[in-house]
């Protein structure tokens, strides 16, 4: 077994500067992906060291190392898609922060409504928010749009297989969700669009859920009735 093991990385170090950018990118976003989901703690604090390290740190350093910037990077273009992201999906974390199985299911970490104890939190989610970008959306779509606008595609499958557990029409709507965030940031060559999005609207479902629900959510559960999930 050490033989084939040494064998295997002799044959890995043989092969890698062989690889092109979009291999590279594409073999380490699978061996990040094994690491997080074996590894992935449930702690908040915890959370956002692994999250930094495996899909912050990792990806960059790649980048940083092949003259990559896998989408960290700001320009007007960016700014203004970010602006008109985020505002298309504030209506669905409006609407979804009344909905039963996403108030039972938020926040997923203990906190407050007071400005001491939300602060430290809301940050912490920003953190998990550019960690995920910088991983789905940077990483697997941005950095490798070489391949043209298919780079959209390579990851909803494995967004939603990260969207298990948690309430059904979130884990419906993973998918979807990860190709508009990954076209916006195509399209902008930055993930600033779906970080702004992603992370603001994490805070604000958490912030909305722990008060009173902004409206009677009937009217919602009435129409949307027909989906496969429960809600």
């Amino acid at each position: 077994m050490a033989v084939d093991v040494r064998s295997g990385a002799r044959w890995l170090d043989d092969r890698l500067p062989e690889l092109s950018w979009v291999q590279k990118s594409l073999l380490l976003g699978a061996v990040l992906t094994v690491l997080w989901m074996t590894f992935v703690p449930a702690e908040l604090e915890r959370r956002v060291l692994v999250d930094g390290l495996l899909l912050i740190v990792a990806p960059l350093a790649l980048g940083l190392t092949h003259g990559r910037r896998i989408g960290w990077r700001v320009n007007r273009l960016a700014v203004r898609n970010a602006v008109l992201l985020a505002l298309f999906v504030l209506p669905f974390y409006l609407v979804g922060s009344t909905l039963p199985t996403i108030r039972e299911f938020y926040p997923m970490w203990r906190t407050a409504p007071t400005i001491n104890e939300f602060l430290p939190h809301a940050v912490q989610l920003f953190v998990l928010a550019l960690a995920a970008e910088t991983y789905y959306r940077g990483l697997l779509c941005v950095g490798v749009k070489d391949i043209g606008f298919k780079a959209v595609f390579i990851s909803p499958l494995l967004y939603m297989l990260h969207h298990y557990g948690k309430p059904p029409i979130e884990f419906l709507l993973s998918g979807p969700t990860d190709v508009l965030f990954g076209a916006v940031d195509f399209k902008s060559n930055s993930i600033l669009p779906s970080v702004v999005a992603h992370g603001a609207g994490l805070v604000l479902l958490d912030w909305l859920v722990l008060h009173d629900p902004l409206f009677d959510p009937e009217p919602v559960l009435a129409v949307l009735e027909w989906l496969p999930v429960p809600l």
